[in-house]
């Protein structure tokens, strides 16, 4: 099956600082031809992506509390304020992609890592009550469609790409969340009961190309293409031989990769070459058609920038392109 086509590098969604014009113009500039918009989690509570998404539920509110996000009654300042940074963004992206169509990339948080970020009244974590996921993912899903509608509005040209950040998802199945207290661990859930949420939240973006990031080891692949995922995006770092039959299946069945081969964080960079050449090998040691591989990856950083500098930050989105290019010129 010929994978859905995706543009051949983007990045994940944090960046450093706090100015929204300034990253706008920095995803814009660095990859042109699939911005995302930017997370600025450097100006506090509200603008992580915890409480962005937080700030998308409807129905269900959020506040800062000492131990974190907690669910609550009614809309208070945190709501406000991730909901006015978010409009912040998406003002300063709008500005930068007048005219633009192609890909665009959005991101939120997946029902089961904010289940497990989201504090209930009794300051266990949402994950604990199987009802409160249950809402937590209908208003989720509700959130998202709004969102992608707005957005959808504001770049009409644009093809949105749904992304859902999923870093626990791994913990959740393996029954791996701490409990409040620290010392105990919440029961693992059942996979059908995580496939069936991912599911409905996938689901939301009705015919658009949805990616699950997560930058943890161990990412379910055959989970997420069961869930309807079109591309998985992962540390490819983490990445072990003994995750090769899942990923060779995923490509075979079609299912993009975004293959997280540029650090997060300061360093130097290799050659852009050097830094797909574990990509290429991967797919030598699976046996698969080499002319597939531009056509199967997309190159991504390993995982958000936001504690990079922000010239490393604009260094590496545009080392994502070049060893995009690297990779489809020579995929051998």
């Amino acid at each position: 099956m010929t994978p859905l086509s995706f543009a051949p590098a983007t990045g994940i969604g944090s960046l450093p600082g706090g100015d929204a014009r300034e990253a706008a113009k920095t995803v814009t500039g660095s990859i042109e031809d699939f911005p995302f918009l930017a997370e600025l989690p450097a100006r506090g509570p509200g603008a992580d992506m915890i409480g962005r998404t937080a700030g998308m539920l409807v129905e269900l509110y959020a506040r800062v509390e000492p131990s974190g996000w907690r669910l609550g009654d009614r809309p208070g300042r945190d709501t406000k304020r991730a909901r006015s940074w978010l409009g912040e963004d998406l003002d300063a992206l709008e500005e930068f992609t007048r005219g633009y169509e192609g890909q665009l990339k959005v991101q939120a948080v997946g029902p089961w890592t904010l289940a497990s970020a989201l504090e209930l009244r009794n300051g266990e974590s949402a994950l604990s009550d199987p009802g409160a996921c249950r809402d937590l993912t209908a208003s989720l899903g509700e959130g998202i469609r709004l969102h992608l509608a707005e957005v959808q509005r504001r770049i009409p040209g644009a093809q949105l790409v749904l992304q859902l950040d999923e870093p626990s998802l791994t913990a959740v199945l393996r029954g791996q969340v701490k409990t409040a207290s620290g010392y105990r661990t919440h029961r693992a859930v059942d996979r059908q009961i995580v496939e069936a949420a991912l599911r409905e939240v996938v689901g939301v973006h009705a015919g658009g190309p949805v990616v699950v990031h997560s930058c943890a080891p161990d990412v379910p692949f055959a989970l997420l293409r069961r869930a309807g995922a079109t591309a998985v995006s992962f540390d490819f770092s983490l990445l072990t031989e003994r995750d090769d039959d899942m990923i060779g299946e995923a490509v075979e069945a079609g299912t993009r990769l975004f293959a997280g081969v540029v650090p997060g964080t300061d360093g130097p960079l290799s050659d852009p070459a050097g830094s797909v050449m574990g990509v290429r090998t991967l797919w030598r040691r699976l046996g698969l058609r080499p002319g597939l591989l531009a056509e199967s990856v997309t190159v991504a950083p390993a995982c958000g920038l936001a504690g990079a500098s922000p010239e490393y930050a604009r260094k590496a989105l545009a080392h994502c392109v070049r060893a995009a290019r690297s990779l489809a010129d020579n995929p051998e």
